[in-house]
């Protein structure tokens, strides 16, 4: 059993109601980190979060797997590339925001159906914004939900024009769109659009999901339209 330390831990004084203490401790380590801080010592990581460097150590090798800290060559800790990565889309989940759900909401007041917007991380897609429909019948997905980039039309556009070979892709880039139905769900159908930043980079996929009952091949048009107001603005 660990020694309890002799004076309150950092996460001990500012843990969570109803929380888990090795999150609240982990995340203490995090945030031990200030503006000017490159790396730090597993002694100053102790020192500033009042807890035992054998407690320090077994978190950070949590966090070291995890990706939220790295070892540098000089024995110190730094924060992971995780964290830049969260931090990224957490920045531009306020940036886009403002651009892109006006466009989103206007496109389901004119079709009734739910729209999504996929960004890629890694060998995944994560859903970003989503605007629902009033249809009782509809997809479910949420923010924040990670979906598969290989399967479903707003994964085969972010494949598509990050330049996947194959047939599938090659008619996408073509076409400038995708509109396929059971790929990722049984009985849903997806229609999706590419949307670029102003220097012509691959931003995201405009996602459009139906029930099968309800897909028409003219649901494309409003879809490509809004993909392509929201790459003018953007």
């Amino acid at each position: 059993m660990p020694r309890k330390p002799s004076s309150p831990s950092v996460s001990d004084n500012q843990s969570a109601p109803g929380g888990v203490a090795a999150v609240d401790r982990a995340l203490s380590l995090l945030s031990a980190f200030q503006r000017a801080d490159r790396a730090l010592s597993v002694t100053e990581l102790a020192t500033r979060t009042r807890l035992y460097k054998s407690t320090v150590l077994r978190l950070l090798a949590s966090l070291s797997h995890a990706g939220l800290m790295r070892k540098t060559s000089e024995g110190l800790w730094a924060l992971g590339p995780q964290t830049v990565r969260l931090a990224a889309i957490y920045t531009a989940s306020f940036s886009l925001e403002a651009v892109i759900t006006p466009v989103m909401q206007a496109l389901v007041k004119q079709v009734n159906e739910s729209v999504a917007f996929h960004i890629r991380q890694g060998e995944q897609r994560v859903c970003l914004f989503r605007v629902d429909c009033t249809q009782a019948i509809r997809d479910h997905v949420r923010v924040g939900d990670v979906l598969p980039l290989d399967r479903g039309s707003g994964g085969r556009v972010l494949l598509a024009f990050s330049g996947t070979p194959g047939e599938l892709y090659d008619r996408i880039r073509k076409d400038g769109f995708v509109a396929l139905i059971g790929d990722r769900t049984p009985g849903l159908a997806g229609i999706s659009a590419p949307v670029w930043n102003h220097n012509h980079e691959l931003l995201g996929a405009l996602t459009l999901t139906i029930p099968e009952s309800r897909y028409q091949p003219r649901l494309a048009d409003p879809v490509i339209e809004a993909a392509a107001a929201l790459s003018s603005q953007l």
